[in-house]
């Protein structure tokens, strides 16, 4: 799988788990030098909750386009710390 924004390859993997449609990429995966933090958190039920990443390509931002949980309920523990995508980042096989 890879996720791809603005032409760039952000994150690729063999390796991603899926949870609810959205595929989660390992971190060691994902190029961070494309990331910038932001300040939005929100909750799932049974997941914990998610911080997100604002993903910048050539001076184009896709506002918390990447969300991870850095803490997860027991249920969702193999994704701790995964990274996944949305809003205009394209995820791929």
């Amino acid at each position: 799988m890879r996720a791809v924004y603005n032409g760039q390859v952000i994150a690729e993997s063999d390796d991603t788990i899926v949870v609810e449609g959205n595929h989660y990429f390992p971190p060691n995966s994902v190029k961070k030098e494309f990331l910038r933090i932001s300040n939005m958190h929100t909750v799932c039920p049974w997941k914990g909750v998610a911080s997100y990443y604002h993903v910048i390509v050539n001076g184009e931002k896709a506002e918390d386009a990447a969300w991870y949980y850095p803490d997860t309920k027991t249920l969702a523990e193999s994704i701790k710390g995964y990274i996944a995508f949305w809003n205009g980042v394209k995820v791929t096989s």
